[in-house]
């Protein structure tokens, strides 16, 4: 079925029909609009999107890369820019990297050729660069800060200050032996996260220990066996997480062995994902406001797209949400 067809039928235009499927029908009468409209509701009738995108340079579809869709964490911040394209009037194409730079890399390739007008981009945890070359249209980073040529909006957190609170909340609660358990990647969040575990220590005139650090990945095994790891040297009475699935490992790895937490061990996480409340105990975190984020994402970006507005980069506050694992 065409518009051609459906105005043969409706006895119209086809300039007629396209005015109508397009909302610019405010000169044309309620009565052919219904005519037109109940004929495209029973022949079924779907608008050839490619070809409108090829006229009008736009196909109002934004393209989400992410790391991995099973971590809750992305599983908000995708429905956080999901619901805020929807409302305005963008359609979104999910893809999952596996945490995969060569992914990362073939899907910008393919969502470029799906003409998509933006893609917001939460990059692999070992992505440089060099593997965003290839883009030639509007990007968003999310949560990730990389150093990248042209036009490019990012949303991030107050990585270093949400790790200082963390571990300063430790501090005050009475820990004197405070480990850190976050990833090795290369972007900056996580790094950031590192500086900001030091930072508090050294302020509070503990000193930084080496053997008191496990680095790995934003994972639940990372937590359970770094709590292995480092309770092997180690006497701990406090455990920083660089986020709350490494936390639930964590306490996890503790349970096992019959540490009592908060009372022998306190654990703190960041993100605060759902299920981080019905862990037990339910879990002291960082909290991102994660959704927000991605609203934010989509926001800067249709600015981009739309106004041309130049990229910025936005920082989002962290605040500290108090349960039972401190």
């Amino acid at each position: 079925m065409t518009i051609k067809e459906i105005a043969e039928m409706a006895n119209v235009s086809s300039a007629t029909v396209s005015k109508i499927l397009n909302g610019k029908d405010q000169y044309i009468s309620e009565a052919t609009r219904q005519r037109v409209l109940e004929i495209v509701e029973r022949e079924g009738y779907i608008s050839n999107a490619i070809a409108k995108s090829l006229k009008t340079k736009s196909t109002s579809t934004l393209g989400i890369i992410i790391p991995d869709v099973m971590n809750l964490f992305f599983s908000e911040l995708a429905r956080g820019i999901e619901d805020a394209a929807e409302g305005m009037g963008y359609s979104v194409i999910l893809c999952n990297s596996d945490n995969k730079t060569s992914k990362e890399e073939k899907y910008i390739q393919v969502l470029q050729e799906k003409m998509v007008d933006g893609i917001i981009l939460t990059a692999s945890e070992q992505s440089v660069s060099n593997s965003l070359k290839r883009r030639n249209m509007p990007m968003v980073l999310l949560d990730r800060d990389i150093l990248i040529e042209g036009n490019v909006g990012r949303i991030v957190v107050d990585n270093k200050k949400g790790a200082y609170d963390a571990t300063k909340y430790l501090i005050e609660k009475g820990c004197n032996n405070i480990g850190f358990i976050s990833s090795d990647n290369v972007v900056k969040s996580s790094g950031e996260r590192l500086k900001g575990y030091k930072q508090a220590l050294t302020e509070s005139n503990m000193e930084v220990d080496e053997n008191k650090i496990y680095l790995h990945n934003y994972s639940i095994d990372t937590g359970y066996e770094g709590v292995k790891k480092l309770l092997e040297n180690n006497k701990l009475d406090g455990i920083s997480c660089g986020n709350d699935l490494i936390a639930i490992g964590a306490i996890k790895a503790l349970n096992e062995m019959k540490i009592k937490i908060p009372e022998e061990v306190k654990v703190i996480g960041f993100d605060d994902i759902q299920i981080s409340q019905y862990v037990e105990p339910p879990l002291t975190t960082i909290k991102q406001p994660i959704y927000e984020m991605g609203e934010e994402a989509v926001k800067m970006l249709i600015s981009i797209i739309e106004n041309k507005s130049v990229g910025e980069t936005k920082v989002l506050k962290t605040t500290l949400v108090e349960r039972r694992s401190c």
